[in-house]
């Protein structure tokens, strides 16, 4: 999906703000333009394609709602825990979910001599995070190294009908009809989506009421911060599902791109061994802190982003009424503009001729204050503007920072089948797998 939209963009729109792909339908790779749409007072506002990521279709969640009033209010309820404020030892957890997957690696695979998809191994670890910050306990995937309640395959599985539903958006109220509800996953389930319907059920009961048990976790911060147990129970299926998976495939593009690349890898392997990190002890994991004023590590990081986007799908806003326009192009109240992730990213105004590359020395180069901050600011569109930027960004951003950090300093990681180094297909989130990897212990 995001080939297709960047190779249209390519063919019939390269020096225009927008490409038609629908009869009420444009996207863009202006990212100027993307900073107008999305600023803070914009009158856009979401359109039906959000209606997809209704997980449950009876009721919206902070992904689905269109209101932008009642976005705002909503939203408002949950920045608190997004942003780790009132979580208690937030990054601590993350640490320890960190440690558990270097053991892993190290114990079952690396010792061993084995080869390992990272693919799944990267899943494992995000998935775990999410479920500590969100429900005060890790759902163990990758201390049992598995796929717990089959909920990654089942996902996957499950991502084309995204696809399908972001275009034709009322399929989403035919599941309301009695016929096609016994066919949506159920809290009764014992694997999948119904699996941890069923987990998130449960652990929101035990918060509600004058018998809740406080975890000091981002749910206990969306019940100080008054959100309904049943929205609370719509919202931890919402981490769940598009927490773990963004961050997931951010850390299997960016590591790709690490391990094919000498000059990067030494480069970075360099920085971390001049301030000592190479030396510390095994149980010694980077602060954010730390990791934040390591210049080539945040370069590759953003070149990561940069090069490879983990969420393209085209999450459309509706041009207001009264109409916009836009360097002369007129957009008829109504019409849907929708985002070319692949095409901003690779925007050759910005980031110059060699687009395509992964270089994160372009980061580190740029001595023009204003195109850094064109780079910056453009960059951030990864992550949404305004009212719609990513509520996880933070927690995402402390992984990543992490991450490359600790695996890079223990491990040298060789791809097994480096002509055909994974399967990747776009749902809109990204679809990967064998990822082969052999490491070896530095």
């Amino acid at each position: 999906m995001h080939l297709d939209l960047y190779e249209a963009i390519e063919k019939y729109g390269p020096n225009t703000p927008f490409t038609r792909v629908g009869p009420h339908d444009v996207i863009t790779s202006d990212p100027a333009f993307m900073k107008h749409m999305l600023l803070v007072h914009s009158l856009y506002q979401k359109s039906d394609w959000y209606t997809s990521l209704r997980i449950n279709p009876e009721r919206d969640n902070i992904l689905s709602i269109q209101d932008n009033e009642l976005h705002t209010k909503y939203r408002a309820k949950l920045a608190p825990g997004y942003t780790g404020r009132d979580i208690e030892h937030l990054e601590p957890r993350i640490d320890r979910n960190l440690l558990d997957l270097v053991n892993l690696l190290d114990k079952e695979y690396i010792s061993k001599g084995r080869v390992f998809d990272f693919a799944r191994k990267a899943q494992y670890f995000t998935l775990d995070v999410i479920s500590d910050v969100s429900f005060g306990q890790a759902f163990g995937f990758v201390r049992s190294d598995s796929d717990v309640y089959d909920h990654i395959s089942m996902l996957e599985a499950q991502l084309p009908n995204l696809i399908m539903t972001s275009i034709y958006p009322w399929l989403v109220g035919l599941m309301r009809l009695p016929i096609f509800k016994r066919l949506l996953p159920s809290e009764r389930d014992t694997v999948g989506l119904g699996r941890l319907i069923g987990i998130a059920k449960t652990t929101a009961a035990t918060r509600y009421g004058p018998n809740a048990v406080p975890q000091n976790d981002m749910l206990d911060s969306f019940v100080a911060h008054g959100l309904s147990q049943a929205d609370a129970e719509s919202e931890m299926l919402v981490q769940i599902l598009a927490g773990s998976d963004t961050t997931a495939t951010a850390i299997r593009a960016t590591t790709l791109h690490i391990i094919t690349s000498p000059r990067v890898s030494h480069r970075l392997y360099s920085e971390l061994a001049d301030v000592g990190i190479t030396s510390r002890p095994w149980n010694s994991i980077i602060s954010d802190s730390e990791a934040r004023k390591l210049k080539y590590l945040q370069a590759v990081i953003k070149e990561g982003l940069r090069i490879f986007p983990p969420a393209v799908g085209m999450v459309s806003k509706l041009v207001p009424s009264g109409g916009d326009e836009w360097q002369g192009v007129k957009l008829p109240a109504g019409t849907k503009v929708g985002y070319c992730g692949w095409g901003i990213m690779r925007n050759r105004h910005v980031w110059g001729d060699d687009a395509d590359e992964f270089r994160p020395e372009r980061w580190l180069e740029t001595k023009d204050g204003e195109k850094l901050k064109e780079m910056d600011a453009t960059l951030e569109l990864v992550f949404g503007m305004g009212r719609w930027q990513c509520l996880g960004r933070n927690v995402a951003l402390m992984e990543l920072n992490k991450v490359f950090a600790e695996l890079l300093r223990r491990f040298e990681f060789v791809l097994c089948r480096p002509t055909e180094p994974w399967k990747s297909k776009s749902c809109g989130l990204f679809v990967q797998s064998d990822m082969w990897i052999k490491g070896y212990k530095r």
